[in-house]
């Protein structure tokens, strides 16, 4: 199951595949995805065979990567055979897991309950409606038994993680918003109505070692040899952690300090040097130059804090980049609403460069220091 995501390349998966398998003419083995949001380009290639290195620094998103690229083989839960009658001659282990959890009756209240729902906020400062009162009611019960489990050391870390991103894929699912979290909606809309439902998802076999990471991508940059270095860094100087701070929150489930008519998580100004515009350049310069990939491919769009001269002027100083277009249908988290845009479609540039060029070369003729 995918999140409904700012960003996603689930529709440009084919792009992808199609300009890799064009533009590159040797076998990739290794691919770093190292703004990898809900791992769309990690899962494509490693279905493909690939190893995959996974990086993102929202916390939710490390989360939904365990899952979707770290888990390579059926779960078995036995931890939980003496706790769970009948999981043991189920055939299908995970279904029961996720079953049991889906019909929970002993709910408890905890943080999104009391911050986020209707009848945990009536006659507060800010009365909010992210979720149903059932809805907050099974995220906090599911998190808490799901937490208790690997607390106890009932589940491995792989079931921990497939639990838990299975809970951000339902939450995200039934969240009363118009698709990010940087605002809720006045009136349930129908498919916040709903009750959660934990859903199963097929895991994609690989006998790869996958590496996953919950880092500033300048901190593991080269951590792990790369043969294809993905980036698919933020477009605007809209934030991630703004958008989608409550999955962020279910994720931790850490009773953050928050603020606001929306219940923001309170942290100092964290944001990142890609989303300024005074910053951006430096920041991906930073990261092209660094890298020790064979090959980067650059997913850009027209209306980011770059331009197209931009991204193609950083890339150069690696080697000759080569440039291919697709227009595709712009992300609108209201589209509910009546608003007006610039243009119904997005212009989405996938770049692709050999990295030719050596940064201690660049760096000796030009002084640049990271």
């Amino acid at each position: 199951m995918a999140l409904n995501y700012i960003g996603s390349k689930l529709s440009l998966l084919d792009f992808i595949e199609n300009v890799v398998g064009y533009a590159i003419d040797e076998k990739i083995d290794v691919v770093g995805d190292l703004f990898a949001g809900t791992g769309a380009v990690g899962k494509l290639f490693k279905a493909k065979g690939c190893k995959i290195v996974s990086n993102d620094i929202q916390h939710y998103s490390y989360v939904m990567n365990k899952k979707h690229i770290g888990i390579c083989a059926p779960l078995s839960f036995s931890g939980l055979v003496s706790e769970l009658p009948g999981l043991e001659a189920a055939e299908d282990k995970t279904s029961f897991v996720l079953d049991h959890l889906n019909n929970s009756t002993a709910l408890y209240s905890g943080f999104i309950v009391e911050n986020y729902s209707e009848a945990g906020t009536r006659g507060k400062k800010h009365t909010r409606l992210y979720f149903s009162d059932e809805n907050a009611l099974l995220i906090d019960t599911i998190r808490q038994r799901i937490e208790t489990w690997a607390v106890d050391r009932k589940i491995t870390e792989d079931e921990y993680y497939y639990l838990l991103a299975t809970l951000l894929e339902a939450a995200d699912r039934v969240a009363n918003t118009a698709s990010v979290y940087a605002a809720f909606l006045k009136v349930l809309k129908a498919p916040a109505t709903k009750r959660l439902e934990l859903r199963q998802d097929e895991i994609i076999p690989s006998n790869r070692t996958h590496k996953i990471f919950n880092d500033d991508i300048r901190n593991i940059l080269n951590r792990e040899p790369i043969d294809l270095l993905y980036l698919d860094p933020p477009y605007n100087g809209r934030q991630y952690d703004t958008n989608y701070h409550l999955l962020e929150t279910i994720s931790r489930y850490d009773n953050p300090e928050i603020t606001g008519k929306t219940g923001l998580r309170k942290s100092k100004d964290q944001k990142s040097d890609f989303c300024r515009k005074r910053t951006v350049k430096q920041a991906f310069a930073q990261v092209v130059l660094h890298t020790q990939a064979k090959y980067i491919l650059v997913s850009y769009n027209n209306e980011g804090l770059m331009s197209l001269s931009d991204v193609v002027e950083i890339l150069t100083l690696r080697g000759t980049p080569k440039t291919y277009l697709r227009q595709y249908k712009r992300f609108r988290a209201d589209k509910s609403e009546n608003r007006n845009y610039k243009a119904a479609a997005t212009d989405e540039f996938l770049h692709v460069v050999r990295c030719d060029r050596s940064f201690k070369r660049y760096s000796e003729e030009k002084r640049v220091s990271w």
